[in-house]
């Protein structure tokens, strides 16, 4: 059977994990916490990591944080990928924000570049960009769009991160960046999320909104002069924003630290099942549109997907991955803006469209072997015979 993800976490994750809850007195967010962000943002070479309880939340708190640290108004636009996970859209709307939304692209799967320069405009804030399934997004491309306009830049890097642009690691190239840590992703927290910022300010408000608004949320050198500044308020119950309660504990932070260790290696299984992938496709290459990115060092795959060019082959393959007990699903979403939620906003995307209707895709993760590549073999024989 070939899952769209195994468990990867092992019996002494779990021994180690088990151990740790019998020795320690502070199970919810604390110093482990403050070392995972620690570890991580020397990983990702990041000025600043704040540990949050989903990649989810990461955006929601992005966002909100966004907002108010650049005094956005109601209805200021920013521009989001039509081929994504909701909640890189959902934070965007819940904060009153007007989503424009884009196209896809074959090359990388991240926004249309030609759409995104058409969707710019005056009223355009930001842009929400997704690096989807391992490619990092054209962010070169994207910052010549922008130009010298006040148009500030995200990065989902949720299923992407360790992907590199020019040997710089994506999460690094606009105002703020957001991972998961959910059990299916590269590495596991079992639910978890970060935010990485260069902008120390951002940080703080980040900080401050993960915990309810709470000003003791800061580093400790900076509360006597918030102290002086609101004398009349007990500080432990001071709130200078307000928030949401986006912590998660020191459980799933003594995870991360464990899993962060083994994440360059999980990457570099990843991609080198990728490479057997796009050889696997290449005697059929003329069927698919699918992504042949070139420099496997710079990606991070995160699963295997297939852009056939009719429905038929892919009702046919569906078929035959379900004999094989292969476990497969909608790339992403497909077109998002044709969820019922969103339907309203009658967006025509040309290549969502084409994934929506002709694609899927299947697992990758570390534990794939040979044997796996050689059943998808036979299957695409059986498929194209």
């Amino acid at each position: 059977m070939w899952k769209l993800q195994e468990n990867a976490l092992n019996k002494n994750d779990l021994l180690e994990l088990s151990n740790y809850i019998l020795k320690t007195k502070t199970l919810t967010q604390g110093n482990e916490v403050k070392k995972f962000e620690r570890n991580f943002s020397k990983w990702n070479k990041s000025k600043y990591s704040i540990f949050v309880n989903s990649g989810s939340s990461a955006n929601l708190l992005i966002i909100f944080a966004a907002k108010e640290f650049y005094k956005w108004k109601h209805t200021d636009e920013i521009i989001v990928p039509s081929l994504t996970w909701p909640t890189t859209v959902n934070p965007v709307i819940q904060a009153g924000l007007k989503p424009i939304f884009v196209d896809t692209n074959f090359n990388d799967l991240s926004i249309n570049y030609e759409d995104l320069k058409k969707k710019i405009t005056k009223r355009t804030k930001g842009i929400f960009l997704a690096h989807i399934l391992g490619f990092p997004a054209n962010i070169k491309k994207i910052k010549n769009l922008i130009k010298n306009r006040n148009i500030k830049l995200f990065e989902d890097c949720c299923e992407s991160y360790g992907a590199k642009i020019s040997k710089k690691k994506i999460g690094n190239f606009g105002l703020a960046s957001s991972y998961s840590f959910y059990w299916a992703h590269h590495m596991t927290t079992i639910e978890g999320g970060m935010i990485t910022t260069n902008n120390f300010k951002f940080y703080n408000l980040c900080k401050v909104k993960r915990s309810h608004g709470f000003a003791r949320e800061l580093d400790k050198k900076q509360h006597n002069k918030i102290k002086r500044k609101y004398k009349n308020i007990n500080f432990n119950f001071l709130f200078l924003s307000d928030g949401f309660n986006l912590r998660s504990t020191n459980l799933n932070a003594f995870l991360g630290i464990n899993q962060l260790k083994k994440l360059n290696s999980y990457i570099r299984s990843r991609n080198n099942n990728y490479k057997k992938f796009i050889k696997c496709l290449d005697p059929y290459k003329s069927h698919f549109h699918n992504i042949t990115f070139s420099n496997y060092n710079s990606m991070s795959s995160f699963a295997l997907p297939f852009i056939f060019k009719k429905n038929y082959f892919l009702k046919r393959f569906c078929g035959l991955l379900d004999k094989e007990k292969i476990e497969y699903r909608p790339l992403v979403s497909g077109d998002l803006t044709k969820q019922p939620y969103l339907k309203k906003k009658n967006v025509k995307n040309k290549y969502c469209d084409i994934i929506s209707k002709n694609a899927i895709y299947i697992g990758n993760n570390q534990f794939l072997t040979d044997k796996h590549f050689t059943v998808l073999n036979k299957i695409l024989i059986k498929l194209f015979s």
